[in-house]
């Protein structure tokens, strides 16, 4: 069995005072760092998405100045800027593999994303013979939930640890994560 970590999207414009702020996003940062702090070895790649969008374009149609916060949103994580970093409380030193999506289309999935390199999720995992993934990040009912369908696809059997993701709110993650379990995800806490 090959293990990969999949971090979603821990960056500044989704954690508390962001553009798309999501309440308990700073505490994933540091829970998800806490797991990096003690079991960084269990992972053989630990991959984390950004979005991180192109400055001066609406990005396919992703960003809005009337959003509808469904499939359009205002400005968040333009490339280069404070809110597309990663939240500070994320420490990346374990990082393996740092994916970029949403470069001028709209991206909801790591799996959309691409390294400096251009190597693209799938072609990741296959080369580690990626088998097993554990999904944290933000936010569980967009980014965590299509990145967590696209891996289970690729044939990966997936963990969502429950207790370092957060949703935009409570009843579309509550959904997220039953979707996710009816697809064959297993849904836990950290540590079991």
């Amino acid at each position: 069995m090959t293990r990969a970590l999949l971090i979603v999207d821990v960056q500044n414009d989704f954690t508390e005072g962001g553009a798309l702020a999501v309440a308990g996003g700073d505490a994933v940062a540091a829970a998800v760092s806490a797991l990096l702090a003690e079991h960084a070895a269990d992972y053989d790649v630990i991959v984390a998405s950004r979005d991180w969008h192109d400055p001066d374009s609406d990005n396919g149609g992703h960003i809005s100045t009337q959003p509808d916060y469904v499939g359009t949103w205002p400005t968040h994580c333009i490339a280069g800027t404070q809110g597309a970093q990663y939240d500070p409380l994320l420490d990346t030193a374990a990082i393996t593999h740092h994916v970029r999506k949403g470069q001028g289309l709209p991206a909801y999935s790591m799996f959309e994303g691409v390294t400096d390199g251009g190597e693209r999720m799938a072609e990741i995992l296959t080369a580690h013979g990626v088998t097993d993934a554990d999904v944290v990040g933000i936010a569980t009912d967009h980014c965590v939930r299509a990145s967590a369908l696209d891996a289970i696809a690729h044939g990966i059997r997936v963990r969502v640890l429950t207790d370092l993701v957060a949703g935009v709110a409570e009843e579309s993650s509550a959904a997220a994560l039953a979707e996710l379990a009816h697809a064959g995800a297993e849904l836990a806490p950290t540590g079991r």
